[in-house]
């Protein structure tokens, strides 16, 4: 420690080096007699409570009391100025809290010259550098700390964004739900539904590489912990054709929660499509063990027991499904599907009456309904439920494509045009409507118009399954116009987008067959059976709810005649049902044995009301659905649009593709 004086005689120095080599180091000059003294030198405690006045005074009086009791003793040595400060220890004042004012004074004066810089020399110079490192320092100066973002918001902001950015969706606006979420994610970054919302959000924009970034950012920034962003990765990977590693990812969502039940049932599917029938169930199990039971485990499992013909065992599982959720409409719609194909009508339309009492606004429920009713031969009751769905629905194409081919077959074309105008400017990128139009025209004999619009559908995407039908029908329309040429590059190309489609080959093999090549006929079908993919059990039956139904397949294959045999049958046998059934009023058909169906109805005796039920539950009047039809979504005038006339002079309008 090191003590000030005001004067350069207060450095009193204690050691001096020695100068006999033999001896210490330093030798002491402080005589004995003086530590033996009543008085001892004894240095002031540091302490800032004593001002700097009274410290000098006792050094004075120090030094006074040691020069006249030591007068024999050697003396001393003082020095003054810079010889004390050169390999000296010297006894110097305590250093004094100092302001920030002191410091810059203390800096100065040992950087300037006169007897001022001598009179206020600073603690050291190590003091004074550590001063000046510490003005530079952020964490002294509090301007400097301050957080230059806006603060936190508060966790209810979060909700209201993720909901805001939903709606923005919904609406198409893409840009402004993209704003909002990346500014969540900033101060919000451990949250994995951001993450998974921007993901959904970039994917229906096709902006496939970048939502692939915002998962892996995610899974980083929630360290693999959430197995919602693995599996919408995972599902994104699969939709990309990467099986690989969808495989891994649905493995990385399983390890995060082995109670994610998503992540199981997207991975079975995955293998149903792929062939892997034992996988998949095994993947189910552990869906059930995990995660207990669900109505989409269960479902799946029962469309696999159906597809092997286990029907009884396929009625237990979806009995399961609709206990653990009754308000599940794909499984109320999948049991049916079920009873269409057993033939079972009754049951059938008591479990479409379940379905949309479960789901009232599913349009699923009331186009698969209509169609249904349509095949039956109740024409109105069929157009009715097309038309509930599309009130409900009014965004929704497939239910217009599926009424306009009702109008078409059971009405006039002139309807059926209304209506396939409509649906075509609700979703212009919807290709079934398209190709739905294609063929109605082409029947009608405005082959040109056909033509266009086969064009504007393979415009839209020409590498989908939708292109393959669409290239199949159109070549089906060359074939029949003599272009044979032009139909055998129609049905190849088809066939490189869908290899697997029996149809396609049988209708070029019949081509050759009637143009005399039994050789090449031969050789096509040699080859379809050559490369076909031999599957236990039907992929196509374990899909998502979504795709358990598809609207536009069933109606536009059998209206298209694509199956013309098949339909020729089922029509025959349904026909035969239903005068069974009108003969036989006591035997009801054989239904499936659970309680939820009641196997006593019979069908003009059912006790569910649509009327009522329209009416009640949904505010909707059905004698006004003509008129609701009109109003919404009418169709503007366009000066550009062209017309066509058919052999039958029947007028026609289409807007330019």
């Amino acid at each position: 420690m090191q003590l000030f004086s005001s004067s350069p005689k207060s450095q009193i120095p204690l050691f001096s080096p020695s100068p006999n080599p033999n001896s210490s180091k330093f030798q002491c000059k402080i005589p004995i007699k003086t530590l033996q003294s009543s008085s001892p030198l004894r240095l002031p405690p540091c302490s800032s409570k004593e001002s700097t006045p009274a410290l000098e005074e006792k050094l004075l009086l120090l030094e006074s009391e040691n020069e006249g009791n030591n007068e024999d003793e050697e003396e001393l040595e003082i020095r003054s100025g810079n010889e004390s400060a050169e390999g000296l220890l010297v006894v110097r004042r305590p250093v004094m809290e100092f302001s920030g004012e002191e410091i810059d004074d203390a800096s100065s004066s040992e950087t300037g010259d006169g007897d001022d810089a001598e009179d206020r020399l600073p603690s050291s110079a190590i003091d004074v550098s550590l001063s000046k490192f510490a003005k530079k320092m952020p964490i002294f100066e509090p301007e400097r700390v301050e957080l230059s973002s806006e603060e936190k918001p508060l966790a209810v902001n979060l909700e209201l964004a993720l909901y805001r950015a939903k709606v923005l969706g919904r609406k198409y606006q893409f840009e402004e739900a993209d704003k909002i979420l990346q500014k969540c994610i900033l101060f919000w970054p451990e949250d994995g539904r951001l993450y998974v919302a921007l993901g959904k959000l970039l994917s229906k924009q096709s902006r496939t590489a970048e939502a692939r970034a915002v998962y892996e950012k995610g899974c980083q920034a929630t360290q693999g912990e959430n197995p919602y962003i693995w599996q919408c990765w995972a599902v994104l990977e699969n939709k990309m054709g990467n099986l690989r590693k969808a495989r891994k990812l649905f493995d990385a969502a399983t390890v995060a929660d082995k109670r994610h039940i998503a992540a199981w049932h997207g991975w079975a599917v995955l293998e149903l499509k792929q062939g892997n029938i034992k996988k998949a169930r095994n993947l189910l199990g552990k869906g059930l063990k995990y995660c207990g039971g669900n109505e989409y485990i269960y479902q799946t499992l029962a469309l696999l027991e159906a597809k092997a013909n286990r029907i009884e065992q396929a009625r237990s599982l979806f009995r399961q499904a609709t206990k653990c959720n009754p308000r599940s409409c794909a499984s109320w719609l999948a049991w049916a599907q079920l009873e269409m194909q057993q033939e079972n009508h009754h049951g059938a339309r008591q479990l479409f009456e379940k379905s949309v009492q479960a789901s009232p606004k599913n349009r699923f429920a009331w186009h698969v309904w209509g169609v249904f009713e349509a095949n039956l031969g109740n024409i109105d009751k069929g157009r009715k439920l097309l038309k509930i769905g599309h009130a409900l629905n009014p965004r929704d194409p497939v239910l217009l494509q599926s009424l306009a081919l009702l109008e078409y077959k059971y009405s006039t074309a002139n309807v059926a045009r209304v209506v396939f105008r409509r649906a075509s400017e609700l979703d212009p990128r919807h290709q079934p409507v398209w190709i739905a139009w294609g063929w109605m025209e082409w029947k009608e004999g405005n082959i040109a118009t056909a033509r266009e619009l086969y064009q504007r559908a393979l415009s839209i995407n020409s590498t989908s399954e939708s292109a393959a039908r669409c290239l199949q029908a159109w070549g089906v329309l060359e074939q029949r116009i003599g272009n044979l040429s032009a139909a055998r590059r129609l049905y190849r190309s088809s066939l490189n987008i869908n290899s697997q489609s029996y149809v396609t080959w049988m209708t070029w093999a019949s081509l050759e067959e009637e143009q005399g090549n039994s050789v090449r006929a031969e050789e096509i079908r040699d080859l379809y059976f050559q490369q076909r993919t031999e599957v236990v059990d039907d992929a196509s039956w374990v899909m998502g709810f979504l795709d358990i139904i598809d609207p536009a397949l069933d109606s536009i294959k059998r209206l298209l005649n694509l199956e013309q045999n098949s339909y020729l049958k089922e029509q025959n046998a349904l026909s035969n049902l239903t005068e069974t059934n009108s003969n036989n009023v006591d035997e009801g058909p054989a239904a499936p044995s659970s309680s939820l169906i009641d196997r006593d109805n019979k069908e003009s005796g059912s006790s569910f009301d649509l009327d009522a039920f329209v009416s009640k539950k949904l505010s909707l009047d059905v004698s006004k659905l003509d008129v609701q039809m009109e109003t919404f979504g009418k169709p503007k005038r366009d000066k550009s649009s062209r017309v066509w006339r058919s052999e039958n002079r029947t007028a026609i309008s289409l807007p330019q593709s």
